[in-house]
C-alpha cells in the first residue's frame, strides 16, 4: 500500500496509526525511515537492528548474505514493514523481504511524496493523503488554539477562522500556527498575525523553522534545476490564482527556463501534463517558493510579489537594484511614473491593473535586463512611452486586451523581441514597422483592429523567424496575397474570419495549415469551404491534413451548405454551428466520397457538438459513428435533423455517458433512431434545455 501526498499533509501520522493498529492485532511490525539517500544496505541495517540480528558475524557478511538471513527470519512470520518517506523504488527482494501476498498475510506500507514512486512500486492500493477540508481544518486549528484563548476576545474566533483559511488545510501549518497562537490573547496580537500571514508569511513564528524546511525538502529533491525555477515562477501569481498553463509556459520559454531553440510548439509540449488547462499552487507551498527566492528571507526584495494587494501605486523599495522579479498584477495602480533604477529586473508582471492609464517616458530607462513585460488586461492604457526602446533585452511583451491605439516609434528598436501579443486590441489599426522585429517568433493579432492590407502582409513576410501567428481577417485588400503565402499560412494557429464576401468562389484552405488549432467563421457570405492541394505532397485527400485543428465555430454563414472538409481534421474536439440558414450537411456523402474510400472515420476525438438554429440541416453524417470521446450533443432549432449518427455502441458510457440536449419536444419525439437498442441506450440521457 502506498500513501502519497505533499510534505506536512499527515502521512507520517497516518502511518503511525496504521502501525499501532497492526501491533494491536499481533503482527510483527517494524518501521523504517528511508530518506532519499537510503540505499539497500542502509535499509538492511535498519531492519536487522529492529530484528536483533546485528553483531560481529552480521558485519562480516555481504549484501546478498544479509538478504538471505533476513528472508529466512521473516518467511515464517506474519509481518508488516512500514517504510516512511521513500523517494525512489525500493527493491524488496534485494533487501531480503519476502514478497507480501494474501497467502502469507504480510504487508508492506510506505509513504512518499511522489505518485510516480507508487506506480513503480506496483502497489495494490494507492491512496492520496489530501489536505483537510475547510471545516476539518478549522476544527483542528481551534483545538490547537484552545478554548481559553478563543474566549479571550469576541473577535478572536473570527480572526482564527481567517488564519485557518491561510493554512489551506495543511495539517503541519495548522498545528504549528495553532500552537503559536494559543498564547496570544489580545486582539492586537491576532490582527498582527493576520497581517503577517497576508503580507510575508515566512516571518510568522514557526513558519521558517518548522514548516518551510519540511516543504523545502521536497523542493531540494526536484531533479532538474529548471523545475525549481518553474516553481519559483508560479509564486509570482497571487494566492488562490488559477494560472493558465499556456501563459506560464510562454513566460518560461522566453525567460530561457524552457528551451525554445528547437521551436516554440515543441517547447510548449515538453510538459508531460499537456492536457491541463490551468494549474494551482497551494498557498503554503507558494510561501515556501517565495522564501527560497528571497535567499531564505535575507533578500526580500529579490522577488517583490504584491498581486491582488489593493495597491494604488507602486510599492516603496529601499534598493531597486536587488529586484529581479516583480509582480504587481490585479491591483488599482493608475500611474507608472518616476525613473526606478532596476538594473537587474528581468520580469515585470503588471497585468489586470484596470486603472493603469499612464506610463511615464523615463519609467523603463534603467531596465536594460528586462526580459518579460506583461501589461495585458489594462483597458485604460492607450499608449506606450517612446522610451520603450530602452528595453534592449525584452523578449516577451503582452499588450492584449488594452486600449493601445498605435505602436510608438521606439517599438522598432526592440530587436530581441520574440513574443508579441496584441490580441483584442480593438483600437489598434496598424502594425507599421513590425518588420523591424526580425527575431519575432510569436505574433498574436486575433481580435485586434489591424487591417490585413497588402503592406501589412509584406511586412509579415519579412519575419522569417515567425512560427506562430494568430489573426482575424475579413475582406481585406491583402487577403489573396496572405492566403497564397505558403510560409505565413503554415504559421497560423488561431484564425478568425468575419464578414467575408465570397459568394461565388468560396474560400480555399491549404493542406499545410498543420499549426491551425482554432478556426472561426462569423457572418461570412461564402458558398463553400474548399481544400487547396497546391502544396500537398500527395496532391490528393487520401489522408488527414489539418492535424492540430481542435475548435471550429461557425456563426451566421447564411449560404454555406456543408462542412465536409471537417472530416479531414482528425483532432477536432469542439464543433459549434449556429444561425446558418442554408446548411444541409455537416459532412456530405457526395463530397466525402474520397475520404470514405480512404477509410477515414471522422470525429474520433470530438467531445462537444452544438447545432443551433440551423433549420435546413438534414444530416451530420450518413451512417453511425463510434464517437469514442463525445460527451455532449446540443441540437436546438434543427427541425429537419431526423437522424443522429449513433448506434447502441456509440459515445461514452457509464458516469460520463453521452448527453443529448434539446429544446423542442417535437424534435426529440421525431428522432429516427437506428434501432430499438440505440433508442433504449440514448433516450434516457436526452435532457430538455
Amino acid at each position: 500500500m502506498g500513501l502519497h501526498g505533499m510534505g506536512g499533509v499527515g502521512k507520517t501520522t497516518l502511518l503511525t496509526q496504521i502501525n499501532n493498529k497492526f501491533r494491536h492485532d499481533g503482527y510483527v511490525c517494524f518501521d523504517i525511515v528511508a530518506f532519499k539517500d537510503s540505499h539497500t544496505q542502509k535499509i538492511q541495517e535498519e531492519i536487522a537492528n529492529k530484528l536483533g540480528m546485528v553483531g560481529a558475524d552480521w558485519n562480516k557478511k555481504d549484501k546478498n548474505q544479509k538478504a538471505f538471513d533476513i528472508h529466512n527470519f521473516l518467511k515464517w512470520k506474519t509481518f508488516v514493514l512500514l517504510l516512511e518517506d521513500i523517494w525512489e523504488k525500493v527493491n524488496l527482494s534485494e533487501i531480503g523481504i519476502p514478497f507480501p501476498n494474501t497467502e502469507n498475510g504480510c504487508k508492506v506500507i510506505f509513504t512518499t511524496r511522489s505518485q510516480e514512486v507508487c506506480r513503480r512500486m506496483g502497489v495494490n492500493v494507492k491512496m492520496e493523503v489530501q489536505c483537510l477540508a475547510p471545516n476539518d481544518a478549522l476544527d483542528l486549528f481551534l483545538k490547537k488554539v484552545g478554548e481559553v484563548t478563543l474566549q479571550s476576545h469576541l473577535d478572536i474566533p473570527y480572526l482564527a477562522n481567517m488564519i485557518a483559511r491561510k493554512c489551506y488545510g495543511l495539517p503541519l501549518a495548522l498545528n504549528v500556527i495553532g500552537e503559536t497562537m494559543s498564547c496570544k490573547r489580545t486582539i492586537q496580537e491576532w490582527q498582527h498575525a493576520v497581517n503577517v500571514l497576508t503580507s510575508y508569511a515566512a516571518e510568522f513564528s514557526g513558519m521558517e523553522d518548522e514548516i518551510l524546511p519540511i516543504l523545502k525538502y521536497s523542493y531540494d529533491n526536484l531533479k532538474d534545476e529548471k523545475v525549481k525555477l518553474c516553481l519559483q515562477y508560479y509564486s509570482l501569481f497571487p494566492e488562490d490564482e488559477r494560472i493558465y498553463k499556456d501563459e506560464l509556459v510562454n513566460y518560461l520559454i522566453f525567460e530561457g527556463v524552457i528551451d525554445g531553440d528547437q521551436g516554440i510548439e515543441k517547447a510548449e509540449n515538453q510538459d508531460e501534463r499537456r492536457a491541463l488547462y490551468q494549474v494551482y499552487m497551494h498557498d503554503v507551498v507558494r510561501e515556501m517558493a517565495l522564501w527560497i527566492a528571497s535567499d531564505f528571507g535575507k533578500q526580500k526584495d529579490n522577488f517583490i510579489v504584491r498581486g491582488r494587494a489593493g495597491l494604488c501605486e507602486t510599492p516603496k523599495v529601499k534598493n531597486w537594484n536587488v529586484v529581479r522579479r516583480m509582480s504587481l498584477m490585479s491591483n488599482k495602480i493608475a500611474d507608472l511614473s518616476g525613473i526606478p533604477e532596476c538594473l537587474h529586473l528581468t520580469t515585470l508582471l503588471m497585468q489586470k491593473n484596470e486603472a493603469l492609464s499612464n506610463i511615464s517616458n523615463g519609467f523603463f530607462r534603467f531596465m536594460s535586463k528586462l526580459v518579460v513585460l506583461d501589461l495585458s488586461y489594462n483597458r485604460n492604457l492607450s499608449e506606450l512611452p517612446a522610451q520603450i526602446s530602452d528595453l534592449v533585452s525584452l523578449q516577451y511583451l503582452n499588450m492584449s486586451k488594452t486600449n493601445i491605439e498605435c505602436l510608438p516609434l521606439g517599438f522598432r528598436e526592440l530587436k530581441k523581441l520574440r513574443y508579441l501579443n496584441l490580441e483584442f486590441t480593438w483600437n489598434l489599426s496598424s502594425i507599421v514597422g513590425i518588420s523591424s522585429l526580425l527575431d519575432l517568433k510569436v505574433l498574436r493579432l486575433r481580435g485586434s483592429g489591424v487591417s490585413l492590407d497588402v503592406s501589412t502582409v509584406e511586412e509579415l513576410q519579412v519575419l522569417e523567424q515567425l512560427e506562430i501567428l494568430t489573426l482575424g481577417i475579413g475582406y481585406d485588400s491583402g487577403l489573396v496575397q496572405f492566403l497564397s503565402s505558403h510560409r505565413l499560412i503554415s504559421c497560423i494557429r488561431d484564425l478568425e474570419i468575419s464578414g467575408l464576401q465570397l459568394e461565388s468562389s468560396g474560400i480555399s484552405f491549404s493542406t499545410t495549415m498543420n499549426n491551425l488549432q482554432y478556426l472561426e467563421f462569423l457572418g461570412c457570405t461564402i458558398s463553400e469551404i474548399k481544400i487547396d492541394l497546391t502544396y500537398s505532397p500527395l496532391r490528393n485527400l487520401m489522408s488527414p491534413c489539418f492535424l492540430s485543428l481542435s475548435h471550429v465555430y461557425v456563426q451566421g454563414c447564411k449560404i454555406l451548405r456543408e462542412l465536409t472538409w471537417l472530416m479531414f481534421a482528425p483532432s477536432l474536439t469542439y464543433i459549434d454551428v449556429e444561425f446558418s440558414e442554408q446548411l444541409e450537411y455537416i459532412i456530405s456523402k457526395e463530397k466525402a466520397s474520397v475520404g470514405e474510400t480512404s477509410g477515414i472515420v471522422p470525429f474520433l476525438k470530438l467531445k462537444f457538438l452544438r447545432l443551433s438554429n440551423v433549420p435546413e440541416l438534414k444530416n451530420i453524417y450518413w451512417s453511425s459513428l463510434p464517437f469514442p470521446c463525445l460527451k455532449t450533443i446540443i441540437a436546438t432549432g434543427c427541425p429537419n435533423l431526423k437522424r443522429l449518427p449513433l448506434n447502441s455502441k456509440s459515445g461514452l458510457e457509464g458516469e460520463k455517458e453521452l448527453i443529448i440536449r434539446y429544446r423542442e419536444k417535437e424534435w426529440i419525439e421525431g428522432v429516427e433512431w437506428e434501432d430499438e437498442a440505440t433508442k433504449t441506450r440514448f433516450l434516457p440521457s436526452c435532457v430538455k434545455v
